[in-house]
C-alpha cells in the first residue's frame, strides 16, 4: 500500500480532493531546458542519413564509418562529467547556454568538413555540446519541477530527444536529393540553427533553479521562483524549508567533496542511488537502441528494401513512432508511475527484438518468395514495436528516474555519472554495431540485445523502486534511509534538519 504524501498533501495532513492545475510556469521552464536534447537527437539521426553519403564522398571503410557515427558518444562523456561540476559552478542556466554554443561551433565544423579528421574535429566538439545537453536538461526540470507533476515535466527531455531524432530523419529525406558532396553537409549546417535559438531563449525568458540558488545562499531569488513554479503559495514554502534542510551547511559551495561522498565513502543510501542511476543509464543503452535508431536504414536493407529513398524514408516512419509513444509516456509517468511503464516497456522490447532477430534470420536463410516477403513486413513493424516500446517506458524514465533519487548535494554530478554511463554504452554499441553483425550476423546481433534487454528487466524489479509522488527531498526515505542510516546521511551530506522537517509535515 503506497502511504506516500505530496507537498501538497502535506500541507493538511490529508490527500487533495483534487489534482492540482498545471503550473503554466514550471511547464514553461520545462519546455525550454528540455529543447536543449533536440541536440542529441537530431544529431544521432542525422547521421544515420548522412552516413550513406559520406562513405561515398569521402571514401570511408564501413569501419570509419561507424567510427565517426559512433564516436560523438564517447566524446560527450567528457561534455557529461564536466557539466555536473559547471553547473554547481556557474549555475544550470548557464550550463544551458554554454552546451548550445559548443553544439553551434560543432555543427559549423562538421559542415564545413573536407576530410574524415576535420570532420572528426567536429564531432569532437559536438560531442562535448551534447553531453552537456543531456546532464542539465533532466537535473534542471527535476529542481523546478512540483512534485505533482515531476514525471510529466522531467520526462521532456526524451520529448525532444526524439523530437531530434524525427527533425533529422526529415532532414535526411528532404536533401537528399543534392549532389553527394552538398547533402550531407547542408544536413549538419541545419543543425547549428536550433543552438542560437535555445542560448536567447534560455538567457530572456528561464530562471535559475531555486535548488542551486539556495546552495549559494541566495533565499530570497529561490523563494521567488519557488512561488512562480509551485502549486500554491503553501507548497512553495514548503518546498523551500525542504531545500534549507537538504542543503544544510554546504550553502554556497560548488560542488566540493561531492565525488567523494559518492564514490569513496558513500552512504548505504547513497550506494544503492547511484547503482541505481547507472545501472538504469546502462541498460538503457545496451539493449540496443541507438543501433537502430543510427543503423536503421541498414536493418531495412538487411530487411529487403534497396532503394536509397526508400530506406530514409522507412526512417522516417521510425521516428514518428519514437515520437508519438513518448509523448504517451509523458501523460503516464505521473499516473501510472515509474516501475509498471519500465517494466512493461522492457517486455515489450524484449519480445520486440526476439521477433526481430527471427524475421531477420528467416531472410538470411530463405531466398526472396512468399514468405520472406512475409519476413520482411514482420521485421519492419517490428523495428517499430522496439522503439515504440522503448520510448514509453525505458527511453523517459531513464533521465527521469536518475535526475530525481539523488541528495541535493549530490545531484549534479550524480546524474552525470549516469549520464556518462549512458553515454559510453550508446558509444560502444554504435561503434560496434556493424563489426558485429559481421561477426555473428545481424539476427544474432539482435538475440545479443534481446538478452540484455531481459538481464536489464530482471535489473530494474529488483533495484528501483517507486518514485512517483514523492519530493526529491524524500528519496533517501524511499531508498531506505530511514533510522541511523538516515541519521548517516545527514551528516555525511550535511544535511541539517531532516528529522524536524518529517516532524512537521
Amino acid at each position: 500500500m503506497d502511504n506516500t504524501k505530496t507537498p501538497t498533501e502535506k500541507i493538511s495532513g490529508d490527500p487533495p480532493t483534487k489534482k492540482p492545475a498545471r503550473n503554466r510556469y514550471a511547464f514553461a521552464c520545462a519546455i525550454l531546458a528540455s529543447m536543449t536534447s533536440v541536440l542529441l537527437g537530431y544529431d544521432v539521426a542525422v547521421m544515420s542519413g548522412a552516413s550513406i553519403f559520406i562513405k561515398d564522398d569521402l571514401h570511408i571503410s564501413d569501419t570509419k564509418l561507424e567510427i565517426i557515427a559512433g564516436i560523438i558518444n564517447i566524446y560527450s562523456l567528457i561534455g557529461s562529467i564536466a557539466a555536473g561540476r559547471t553547473s554547481d559552478w556557474i549555475g544550470r542556466r548557464y550550463t544551458m547556454v554554454l552546451a548550445a554554443a559548443i553544439f553551434f561551433v560543432g555543427a559549423i565544423v562538421m559542415g564545413l568538413a573536407t576530410n574524415y579528421a576535420f570532420l572528426m574535429s567536429g564531432r569532437f566538439i559536438a560531442g562535448i555540446g551534447v553531453g552537456y545537453a543531456l546532464m542539465i536538461a533532466p537535473v534542471y526540470t527535476a529542481e523546478v519541477a512540483p512534485a505533482s507533476a515531476r514525471g510529466f515535466l522531467t520526462s521532456f527531455p526524451e520529448v525532444f530527444i526524439n523530437g531530434g531524432v524525427l527533425l533529422g530523419y526529415i532532414s535526411n529525406f528532404a536533401f537528399a536529393g543534392l549532389p553527394n558532396h552538398i547533402n550531407w553537409r547542408v544536413m549538419f549546417l541545419v543543425g547549428a540553427v536550433p543552438p542560437v535559438f535555445l542560448a536567447a531563449g534560455v538567457l530572456i525568458l528561464m530562471p535559475e533553479s531555486p535548488r542551486w540558488l539556495v546552495m549559494q545562499g541566495r533565499h530570497a531569488e529561490a523563494a521567488a521562483i519557488l512561488s512562480k513554479i509551485s502549486d500554491s503559495p503553501e507548497e512553495a514554502e514548503i518546498r523551500l524549508e525542504e531545500i534549507k534542510s537538504a542543503a544544510g551547511n554546504e550553502e554556497r559551495t560548488h560542488g566540493e567533496g561531492v565525488w567523494k561522498d559518492l564514490l569513496l565513502r558513500p552512504t548505504p543510501v547513497v550506494r544503492r542511488v547511484l547503482v541505481a542511476a547507472i545501472g538504469l543509464q546502462f541498460f538503457q543503452q545496451a539493449s540496443g537502441i541507438d543501433s537502430v535508431v543510427l543503423y536503421s536504414p541498414r536493418i531495412f536493407e538487411k530487411a529487403g528494401i534497396k532503394s536509397k529513398n526508400q530506406k530514409l524514408g522507412a526512417t522516417v516512419a521510425v521516428g514518428f513512432t519514437k515520437t508519438s509513444f513518448i509523448l504517451i509516456a509523458t501523460f503516464f509517468l505521473d499516473r501510472v508511475g515509474r516501475r509498471p511503464l519500465l517494466l512493461g516497456s522492457a517486455g515489450g522490447m524484449i519480445i520486440s527484438l526476439l521477433t526481430l532477430a527471427s524475421a531477420l534470420l528467416v531472410i538470411d536463410r530463405r531466398a526472396e518468395g512468399e514468405a520472406s516477403k512475409a519476413a520482411v513486413g514482420v521485421s519492419i513493424a517490428t523495428v517499430l514495436s522496439f522503439v515504440g516500446s522503448f520510448s514509453i517506458g525505458l527511453g523517459p524514465i531513464a533521465w527521469v528516474y536518475s535526475s530525481e533519487i539523488f541528495p541535493l548535494r549530490l545531484r549534479a554530478q550524480g546524474a552525470s555519472m549516469g549520464t556518462a554511463t549512458n553515454r559510453v554504452m550508446s558509444g560502444v554499441v554504435t561503434m560496434t554495431f556493424i563489426s558485429l553483425y559481421k561477426a555473428i550476423s545481424i539476427a544474432g546481433s539482435f538475440y545479443l540485445y534481446a538478452g540484455i534487454a531481459l538481464c536489464g528487466w530482471v535489473f530494474f524489479y529488483v533495484f528501483l523502486p517507486e518514485t512517483r509522488g514523492r519530493s526529491l527531498e524524500d528519496m533517501e526515505e524511499v531508498f531506505g534511509g530511514k533510522g541511523k542510516e538516515m541519521k548517516e546521511e545527514e551528516v555525511a551530506g550535511g544535511v541539517a534538519g531532516g528529522e524536524d522537517r518529517h516532524k512537521n509535515v
